[in-house]
């Protein structure tokens, strides 16, 4: 029996249920609180794949007091994480399939060509927020979950495929998947890597900042000190902060990455009235965590960093600049490349696609470091879906991709979880 060939006609014949599948989620507008709908077309799938389903409302009293949780969102009624689980026969190696089913907000809808959550098709490519973060990855692992089934080949290791809610915020849903007593072997997570493998993943966090300054009318300004004009001067300290970081990354899969370790600026707010020198100004932004640092060694770096503005202005002498660590934590993952979960996937991936696939570190936070720290369980991130339109305008996936994602994780878990443990 040639098991490729048939994975490949398999495939050909679910492309189309496939396709209705990923629109079908793409038109549902699952951000943070609206995740339901969403999930309830994942169950039904589940269902039809005859998985074994769990399907729970995370409360906040079941992670609290892990020392990963980070959320600033305290109610997930109505919003249900699910696990489905595919028993194998035993003595194999089991496999966790993490997806996450929540969204980052459309943002501007005039700066999209089609309704973003219409899921247009155009040119082999499905457009809609979420289709390549990551519903497309999530899409993939189902299909290559019913390649298995339909193989009716005996697996030995049990398959866990997991769609949870609120990667975006931090990764409640892994954490309390995980807390539920879910592990597994190994972990892939198809995040939008373009078909890159990364076996280390950079962690963050967020942070807050509150600069003071001194109020006074406009018409004399010169009489008050203005906090936009401070935060500015605290800009420039994070900026060299970033270049100092930076240029002591030495790991070779951040090669051709330009800032392996970015900090942030995404929010800035400050003034209640043009004509008045705003007394306070509050800038939001997210730190970038190092495969081999930890969250806390970068919150004192930061710290440090700011502690020290009075040497460059010394205003902040008597108004020192207030930090606050809020909202999403990242934990960061680091692998081996050498390690065999890797080697495996690279194997199977080099046989579909007849080329060696990219080893690199992934530029962006993901639920794999809540699993690999938290779990012990070894990650790779994988997936069909593209980062440079992750949370943007006109968002899409290259629907041949998530074709191959799939035929390389179904022939990888036959590979895998039919091995002895």
């Amino acid at each position: 029996m040639d098991t490729h060939r048939l994975i490949k006609e398999i495939i050909e014949e679910k492309k189309k249920s496939t396709i209705k599948l990923l629109q079908r989620l793409v038109q549902e507008d699952s951000v943070r609180g609206n995740e339901s709908k969403a999930q309830a077309i994942v169950i039904e799938k589940c269902r039809k794949l005859g998985l074994e389903l769990d399907i729970w409302e995370v409360k906040e009293s079941d992670v609290l007091d892990h020392p990963f949780y980070r959320c600033d969102r305290e109610n997930f009624e109505g919003n249900p994480n699910v696990v489905g689980v595919l028993k194998g026969t035993g003595g194999g190696r089991s496999l966790l399939l993490n997806g996450h089913i929540d969204v980052v907000p459309e943002g501007d809808r005039e700066n999209w060509t089609y309704d973003p959550y219409g899921g247009v098709i155009e040119d082999g490519k499905l457009y809609g927020r979420g289709s390549t973060d990551m519903k497309g990855g999530s899409v993939a692992l189902l299909l290559a979950l019913e390649i298995v089934k339909e193989l009716n080949i005996p697996l030995k290791g049990d398959i866990l495929f997991q769609s949870v809610i609120e990667e975006e915020s931090g990764g409640t849903g892994t954490l309390a998947a995980l807390v539920r007593g879910y592990k597994a072997d190994a972990a892939i997570i198809p995040e939008p890597t373009n078909m890159k493998i990364f076996p280390k993943q950079q962690g963050s966090m967020w942070f807050r900042l509150k600069i003071k300054g001194k109020s006074a009318h406009g018409g004399t300004r010169y009489e008050g000190v203005n906090a936009i004009d401070k935060a500015y001067t605290v800009i420039h300290t994070l900026q060299e902060l970033e270049s100092s970081r930076n240029k002591r990354v030495d790991d070779p899969l951040y090669r051709n990455i330009p800032i392996p370790l970015p900090i942030n600026i995404g929010r800035i707010d400050s003034g209640k009235w043009p004509s008045s020198v705003p007394d306070l100004a509050i800038i939001e932004g997210r730190v970038g965590v190092g495969p081999w640092e930890s969250l806390q060694q970068v919150e004192k770096e930061v710290e440090d960093a700011l502690s020290k503005m009075n040497k460059v202005d010394s205003w902040f002498d008597h108004h020192p600049v207030e930090i606050e660590w809020f909202g999403g934590r990242w934990q960061p993952g680091d692998l081996s490349c050498e390690h065999e979960l890797v080697e495996k996937l690279c194997y199977h991936a080099n046989e579909v696609l007849q080329t060696t696939p990219i080893i690199e570190a992934s530029p962006w936070g993901t639920d794999g470091g809540i699993l690999s720290k938290g779990g012990n369980i070894p990650v790779v991130v994988f997936g069909p879906g593209t980062t440079e339109v992750a949370h943007d305008a006109n968002e899409y996936i290259e629907l041949n991709k998530i074709y191959q994602t799939a035929e390389i994780l179904s022939l990888f878990i036959l590979d895998w979880c039919n091995k002895e443990s």
